[in-house]
């Protein structure tokens, strides 16, 4: 599937959106192995954990895919894309 340099800094900011996510979870409920969860609150830290796994490894994907696609090492496009992600407007 061809991707466009946009759609894989969206797929970065959708990431870097759920990671903050889990963030947040952690620093409200404290660490999984730390402290115990109630069951609503383990069940959407681990919701919103594997969202986040999803989205990392879809952007990973998809960015692999456009670096073989344009001949670009692959580190290279991963820098530029999370460059791009961390403005507001690309």
């Amino acid at each position: 599937m061809a991707h466009t340099f946009e759609e894989l800094v969206q797929k970065q900011r959708a990431a870097q959106a759920a990671h903050a996510t889990v963030e947040d979870l952690r620093q409200t409920y404290g660490p999984p192995a730390e402290r115990r969860m109630t069951g609503a609150q383990s069940g959407t830290y681990e919701t919103a954990l594997r969202a986040w796994r999803d989205l990392a490894r879809d952007v990973q994907t998809a960015v692999s895919e456009y670096a073989k696609e344009s001949g670009r090492p692959r580190t290279e496009v991963e820098a530029e894309v999370e460059r791009a992600a961390a403005t507001e407007d690309t």
